[in-house]
């Protein structure tokens, strides 16, 4: 497949959902010229769900695609184990072999619901990663300076307050450099958080004799309570949600959030955004606009009739106030509200069950409870929040 270099869709590709391209001259002049590109994304598999914060590399790797580059899509079960401390106030938890194995079984999948997989190189960093000697590590350490690592904003700041940093999570932006000479990439995606890790494969590429990648950056994408999308907080949309759930995990986001979701998280023509960014500041009502986006992202991953299906189960909770058709059925180790709220996925932990009883977030037959040790029996009804419900057989 030939490239295309239709400058308009160039520049498309260089600005939505865009913050920083290094080189971005460079990255045009080579966007223009017809070159066939290695584009690469890495992404650690540190849950098993890809969420929409994700999506935002992935949407930016299918431009590249679009215009005929040749994407080379990385999973990092190597550098999963170690873990990434770009985003981090503390130190990430080291995890084990079998939590990332068990973690990136459905990745590709799932990253193919944006990429087209078959037309995609899928690399897992292992495959160099584990064969590396200790003399090639040290050489390429070699490269860096431990003063440009411990300057990194989120770095400095832990050791001003005498948080601990370990020498592991030093050793991460030099793994994520290295993937670059592995697949001798000639761009690569990421967002803002990683600059730091993008730049290393800039540094490594030339110590191996290759050209320094060029690098896309994009944005964060903030969660449903506002903050930063991420796993551990619980606040992700996931592209394996299901329609119901997608939908009105979406309809939760924040209002300032709603056009920033429409560029980076969609590929609804910019010119339809700005004509939904207009109408809210002439006082249109949110809530209007974001069944749009929930529509259009419920049927970007599941498909346009499943997207009105579960909209039309939307309206009919939340506007006539009554309860879902297809609410579904638990049968629970223990008759106990905390352990069926668990068991249920409703919530991730006991303790989460907890808090969301003692602020009265819980209802057992339409009423508020503020029991956690509620025995529940056949036929109870339980909900949280207007769109969790779990029946009891």
């Amino acid at each position: 497949m030939t490239t295309q270099t239709d400058p308009k869709k160039i520049q498309e590709l260089l600005n939505r959902g865009v913050d920083e391209v290094i080189v971005k001259a460079d990255l045009e002049k080579k966007l223009l010229s017809g070159k066939k590109l290695r584009v690469k994304l890495g992404i650690d598999p540190t849950s098993p769900n890809l969420h929409i914060g994700r999506s935002i590399p992935l949407l930016k790797m299918r431009d590249f695609q679009e215009l005929g580059h040749q994407l080379v899509f990385i999973v990092g079960d190597a550098t999963g184990v170690i873990g990434d401390t770009s985003d981090k106030d503390s130190e990430r938890p080291m995890l084990t072999h079998e939590q990332v194995k068990k973690n990136m079984k459905a990745y590709v999948e799932q990253a193919g619901k944006i990429i087209d997989i078959k037309k995609c190189e899928v690399r897992y960093n292992s495959e160099w990663h584990n064969k590396l000697s200790s003399g090639e590590l040290e050489w390429q350490a070699d490269q860096f300076s431990l003063h440009d690592f411990i300057m990194r904003e989120n770095i400095k700041k832990r050791l001003n307050v005498g948080t601990r940093v370990s020498l592991r999570e030093a050793m991460y932006p030099l793994m994520q450099g290295y993937d670059s000479v592995a697949v001798k990439a000639d761009v690569e995606i990421g967002g803002t958080d990683q600059r730091f890790n993008l730049l290393a494969g800039r540094t490594m590429q030339p110590a191996y004799k290759q050209v320094s990648q060029n690098i896309v950056m994009g944005p964060l994408l903030e969660g449903t309570d506002g903050r930063k999308m991420s796993s551990s907080w619980g606040n992700t949309i996931n592209f394996n949600d299901t329609p119901e759930d997608m939908y009105g995990k979406c309809m939760t986001v924040p209002d300032d959030v709603i056009i920033k979701y429409f560029t980076l998280a969609t590929r609804v023509p910019l010119t339809m955004i700005n004509e939904y960014a207009h109408a809210l500041k002439q006082g249109a009502n949110p809530r209007d606009i974001k069944m749009k986006l929930a529509y259009e992202l419920t049927s970007f991953y599941h498909n346009e009739k499943i997207a009105g299906q579960a909209e039309h189960n939307f309206v009919a909770m939340f506007r006539n106030k009554a309860k879902p058709d297809d609410i579904p059925n638990l049968k629970p180790s223990r008759y106990d509200l905390v352990t069926t709220l668990v068991e249920a996925k409703i919530v991730s932990s006991k303790s989460e069950a907890r808090r969301a009883i003692e602020q009265k977030g819980v209802k057992v037959n339409d009423q508020v409870v503020a029991d956690s040790d509620l025995k529940l029996k056949p036929g109870d009804i339980i909900q949280k929040g207007k769109r969790f419900f779990v029946k009891i057989i």
